[in-house]
């Protein structure tokens, strides 16, 4: 089977995976690419350990010899448990539950193509998920009118080139096609006509851009800084409630809806040093432009406000630090910690994505076979201590003021085989 068949069977089985993704990183960000979760993806856009740096940063095709494939999956498990701490109900309808554990499991699949065509041209392609979000509450919980299911996901295809300057300096650059397809429900309240609920769906593809740099400044030191670009999106779909008999359609009629929606960019610096045989340590810092979600207002298409929630995003830094230990030729110990920001204040935080500042602590191994020369399998582990993060959102009179805290963490487990040749 050609590699372009491969890519396209790929990209299918990553959307159908990706129905359940749920972001690792802050935000709704997707960080887990590639091998680096042991080492809590510190010194990502140096490292250049795979052709995952496609990602991370394409100039680091350079320092990957031949051709590789890398094939990489990432199980993530959020916790978001809701405590009640005088939440009022919408309309005099009944209170209800806190919803139990709003974090579900998610699967998110990459896959990375290499190739050096010349000894100073290289080519790659990535598939991956750069963004991705689920929550999901009981359907009786206090706040079901506010949000019950939040899903959001992507579909990256990344090209790439990289070339090689001089022994110093590399140069890489990518397109990326994108697509979103994002669900929303909740409850509405349809005052003395009952509880019915709504969904709301849409989706949009895009496109954006990458570029990165590497300076080998020492045999053992390189420094690599890197960029993604932002991605607007005009997403538009559907609207269908579901009403109580009692509610006339033209009460709440279904249609079309749209929204405009800009993923933000983001840009890194990265540091990798061998300092002997057995010893790497390796950081970086990445800034990202969440300041770009102000609002997700939702229109009908004839330009009617159907809803409107202020965000308020802030930017974010997120800094890590990790260390490599060479035990042998055939197995590498890695270790990680790392601090992200939350682009969500207190005053603006919502039921749909309950986020808060983490701490990264993460640990993982690398095994080569000797029998099979270009082979190696990574396997990381990462535990996410997030703050317990207060929300008051006050939708009153009809969906209800929502008080509380939620306790929250993550899980993520990584498993990545690569294959040169």
């Amino acid at each position: 089977m050609r590699i372009s068949s491969v890519v396209r069977c790929f990209a299918v089985a990553t959307m159908a995976a990706l129905s359940v993704g749920q972001a690792g990183a802050a935000g709704f960000a997707l960080i887990e690419q590639g091998s680096g979760t042991g080492n809590a993806y510190a010194g990502g856009a140096a490292a250049a350990e795979d052709a995952s740096t496609i990602f991370f940063n394409p100039a680091g095709l350079t320092q990957l010899p031949g051709r590789q494939i890398v094939l990489g999956v990432s199980a993530i498990k959020p916790s978001a448990e809701f405590a009640n701490q005088g939440s009022i109900a919408g309309g005099g309808k009944p209170l209800g539950s806190e919803g139990g554990d709003a974090g579900l499991w998610g699967v998110v699949p990459n896959l990375y193509v290499s190739w050096a065509a010349t000894d100073r041209l290289w080519l790659g392609i990535g598939v991956n998920a750069p963004f991705g979000l689920r929550t999901g509450y009981d359907s009786d919980w206090i706040g079901r009118y506010q949000a019950i299911d939040s899903t959001l996901t992507t579909l990256n295809i990344n090209p790439s080139i990289a070339f090689k300057i001089n022994d110093v300096v590399s140069i890489g650059a990518g397109l990326n096609y994108q697509t979103v397809d994002a669900t929303l429900t909740r409850a509405v309240n349809f005052g003395a006509g009952g509880e019915g609920s709504v969904r709301i769906n849409g989706d949009d593809a895009a496109w954006g851009w990458n570029v990165g740099a590497l300076f080998n400044l020492a045999p053992d030191m390189r420094v690599g800084v890197a960029y993604r670009s932002a991605i607007h999106y005009r997403v538009e779909g559907d609207v269908e409630f579901f009403r109580p008999a009692a509610v006339p359609a033209g009460a709440a009629p279904n249609g079309s809806i749209f929204t405009e929606v800009v993923l933000p960019e983001s840009a890194s610096l990265s540091v990798f040093q061998k300092f002997n045989e057995q010893w790497d340590i390796m950081g970086d810092v990445t800034w990202t432009r969440w300041s770009r979600l102000e609002n997700l207002n939702i229109y009908r298409s004839n330009g009617a406000t159907l809803s409107a929630t202020p965000e308020n995003w802030d930017d974010t830094w997120r800094i890590a630090l990790g260390v490599n230990y060479h035990v042998n030729e055939q197995w590498k110990l890695r270790g990680g910690v790392a601090y992200d920001q939350t682009p969500v204040s207190d005053e603006f935080r919502t039921a749909r994505i309950p986020d808060n500042d983490r701490t990264w602590l993460a640990f993982g191994a690398q095994w080569k076979p000797a029998s099979h020369a270009g082979l190696a399998l990574d396997f990381g582990y990462a535990h996410l201590f997030v703050k317990d993060a207060p929300i008051n959102d006050n939708q009153l009179p009809t969906n209800g003021r929502l008080i509380g805290t939620y306790s929250l963490s993550a899980d993520v487990f990584t498993l990545q085989l690569s294959y040169a040749f």
